[in-house]
Order: C-alpha cells, then sequence, then structure tokens
C-alpha cells in the first residue's frame, strides 16, 4: 500500500465512516481475528460473507441462524471479491491474506488485513459505541493505544466528564424520561446506559434503594427529588411521583427515574412508563440488575445448579400469606421443588415459612437471608426453612433483605 506518511514518518489516514447497511462485505478466515471483524460488521449492519474451511463455534452459530451472516465453508477464491463493498483479510496464513488484499486493489474494493497493519488498504479503527454516537480511533503505529484512548473516551462520555452535545437546555426542546434499574446497591453494578442517562440528566427522581454514591457525583445543576418508600414509614405517593415525571419532561428536561434493581421487577415501574405514555412523554426502560438473582449470587448462592434445581421463583413478600390483598399461590409455590426467592419479605418472614411448610416444602429445606447485598454491610445467615423467622429475629435483620429457599443453599462456596 502505498501512502502519504507525517512528519515523523508515520502514515497519515483520512478518517471515515462506511455505511455497510445492506452492502456486502467479505471476511476471508474463520478464527477469532475474523470473529471480532464480523461481530462489528454485524453491528454497522452488514451482509456478510465468510469463507474458510473452519470457524469458531460463535460464527457457526451465527451463520446457523437466519439472518445477514453466510458461511461458506471452503478455501478463498479470487471470484469471491465480486460484488463485495469491503473485504477483510483474516486468516492466519499470510499468503492468503496478501492474495486476498491485492485482489481486492485490483477491483478498487478496500481491504483491512488483520496479520499486516501496513499492507492494508483500510485500517480498522478502535469502535465503541454508546447509543447512537460511535466513537472510532486510528492509530497508525500502535493500534493498542487506540483501544486505551477509545475506552478513556467512553469512560468519559459514560460519566458525563466529557459532553457530547446530546442535552438540551432546561426548559427548552423536548423533555423524555428514562426508567434507570440501579441494580442491588453497588454503584458498579448499575449498566453503561444508566450510568449515561445519569450523566444527561436535568432532574433525578431517586428512592432509597438507588446506588447513593452515584447521587453524590451528580453536577450541582441536577435537580434531585426524593421518592423513597420507607417499609412502614414515610413514603411518596406513586401518583405523585407520575405527575412529577411528567411535569419536569413536558417542561423539556431530561427526566430519570433512579430505583434499586429492576424497574420492572416489583418496582412499579410500568405504572410509570404508562403514566408518560399517557401524557405523551417520550420514555426509555433501561433494566437493571435484579435483586432476586444478584444478591444471592454475591453470597455465593445460585438461584439455579445443574443436577439440582430447573426452576426458580421470585416472590413479593410484602403481603402475607392470607391478606386479601394477596395475588399469590402460596399452596402452588409450597409444592416447588426449585428455589424460592423473597424479596420485601422481612416482616412477613413467619407466615411465609409457615405457608410454605403447610403446602408441603419440607421443614428442614435449607434458607439463607443475605441482607443489604452488594454493600459493605452485607450478611448472610443460613439456616433452615423453619427456623427461618426465629433466625432473623435472632440476627436483628432488617431491610433491604432477600431470602432463598431451596436446595442450592447447601451448595459450598469454594475455598480461596
Amino acid at each position: 500500500m502505498s501512502g502519504m506518511s507525517g512528519g515523523d514518518g508515520s502514515e497519515v489516514v483520512h478518517p471515515v465512516g462506511l455505511r455497510l447497511r445492506g452492502r456486502t462485505v467479505l471476511v476471508v478466515g474463520g478464527g477469532q481475528a475474523a470473529h471480532r471483524q464480523v461481530a462489528g460488521l454485524l453491528a454497522a449492519g452488514a451482509v456478510v460473507t465468510v469463507v474458510s474451511p473452519r470457524v469458531t463455534p460463535a460464527l457457526e452459530a451465527l451463520a446457523a441462524a437466519p439472518g445477514p451472516l453466510t458461511w461458506q465453508r471452503r478455501r478463498y477464491e479470487p471470484g469471491d471479491l465480486d460484488g463485495a463493498w469491503f473485504a477483510v483479510a483474516a486468516t492466519d496464513d499470510s499468503a492468503v491474506n496478501r492474495e486476498v488484499s491485492q485482489g481486492a486493489e485490483r477491483r478498487r474494493i478496500f481491504c483491512a488485513r488483520v496479520d499486516d497493519h501496513a499492507a492494508s488498504s483500510a485500517w480498522t479503527p478502535a469502535v465503541g459505541r454508546l447509543g447512537d454516537l460511535v466513537v472510532a480511533v486510528h492509530e497508525s503505529a500502535m493500534p493498542g493505544r487506540a483501544a486505551l484512548v477509545r475506552d478513556a473516551v467512553l469512560a468519559g462520555l459514560t460519566d458525563g466528564s466529557i459532553a457530547d452535545g446530546a442535552r438540551s437546555p432546561v426548559g427548552t426542546g423536548t423533555g423524555c424520561v428514562t426508567l434507570v434499574g440501579g441494580g442491588p446497591g453497588d454503584p458498579g453494578l448499575i449498566t453503561v446506559r444508566g450510568h449515561q442517562a445519569l450523566a444527561l440528566a436535568d432532574v433525578v427522581v431517586a428512592d432509597h434503594l438507588a446506588p447513593q454514591s452515584l447521587l453524590a457525583s451528580l453536577s450541582s445543576r441536577v435537580e434531585l427529588i426524593d421518592a423513597s418508600k420507607l417499609p412502614r414509614g414515610r413514603s411518596m405517593a406513586q401518583e405523585q411521583i407520575n405527575a412529577l415525571l411528567v411535569e419536569h419532561a413536558l417542561a423539556g428536561r431530561r427526566v430519570v427515574r433512579l430505583k434499586g434493581g429492576d424497574p420492572f421487577v416489583f418496582g412499579r415501574g410500568m405504572e410509570e412508563f404508562q403514566a408518560c405514555l399517557a401524557a405523551g412523554v417520550p420514555v426509555e426502560v433501561v433494566p437493571g440488575v435484579t435483586s432476586a438473582i444478584a444478591v444471592p449470587a454475591l453470597a455465593g448462592i445460585p438461584v439455579t445448579h445443574r443436577g439440582m434445581t430447573h426452576e426458580f421463583v421470585v416472590v413479593s413478600g410484602h403481603l402475607p400469606p392470607g391478606h386479601p390483598d394477596s395475588l399469590v399461590d402460596w399452596a402452588s409455590i409450597g409444592r416447588l421443588r426449585g428455589t424460592v426467592v423473597v424479596l420485601m419479605g422481612v416482616d412477613t418472614a413467619p407466615a411465609i415459612a409457615a405457608a410454605l411448610i403447610e403446602h408441603g416444602r419440607a421443614p428442614e429445606t435449607p434458607a439463607a437471608v443475605v441482607s443489604d447485598g452488594s454493600t459493605v454491610t452485607q450478611r448472610t445467615i443460613r439456616t433452615t426453612l423453619a427456623d427461618l423467622p426465629r433466625t432473623m429475629t435472632d440476627e436483628g435483620i432488617r431491610p433491604p433483605a432477600v431470602w432463598v429457599v431451596g436446595d442450592v443453599v447447601r451448595l459450598p462456596l469454594p475455598r480461596g
């Protein structure tokens, strides 16, 4: 490949963005290098043909499914380039890669060689994506350096230290609401998309189970509204929360409703979603890591385990069995053989445990309580279903806590 050089001898490139949606791209090779290239091309909407006698299991699965990827199980032939808009030479044979790139050069098709940066007519940048924003970094001499720069830019866009120009001035433009699941409490367990939404927010409506340290990192210009619902204590009415979300969004603000866990797992997220839709407010849901699975996992308790359980059920324990407003079929749950995970069930634990035993669960079934999951004060107490109420009283368990019933509780923890 010929080209101009910079003053330091490095190659000067003209960075462009290829719009490959619906266009044919040829990838020659089926190993890990080809796999990485194919993943990016499919994300760009390209119609990809892979030519290789063998491919990775992941590529084989992608090719077997209906979609824009076709696998030609054979060696490369010169005619494979016909009709391609772009080509990638990604075999472990430099002679084959050279043949592909030279054939592409004759056809005036840009080609990236994964084994020879200097011999490529096109360089694949280090790429990162945040929503509809694509960050691409080229580096002529040290491709690894490009990845470091890309990651730094993405981190800055995520935490808000780099502005992306997406925010409209407060009170202008079209407002919106983003329902963000903050995860079980550890701020590191919020999703990247959730973190980005917080960085762009004008108003944050948060509850007490949301990761509190994330609130401390908000800009001073962000209006913070406390919408906590304390167990048997102070609580903002759901109708008031709905009204606040709609009011601020209609005023042109970007509103984030930050909740603990996942907004659609006992989080009333759907009520807020429906309120926004009814008012004509654009609304997005950012799922969170639900405490029902994450908290037991952090305590070394899987909700399923091969050869032990093939099902698990998550139950809200905020109402005891027999309560006229309860929608839980405790008789059916008592007959299950798998794992039962109870959220919001500290005060109702005695009644729930008794109901499970009454309807068929053995009193000696292992049980565990995990309080303050994912935080520095996390505690795990193992007991049995019959002894669960007494154990929780003796240990002074208070919300937030998750408790688990099932044979998975007795699985030994790995020794470090």
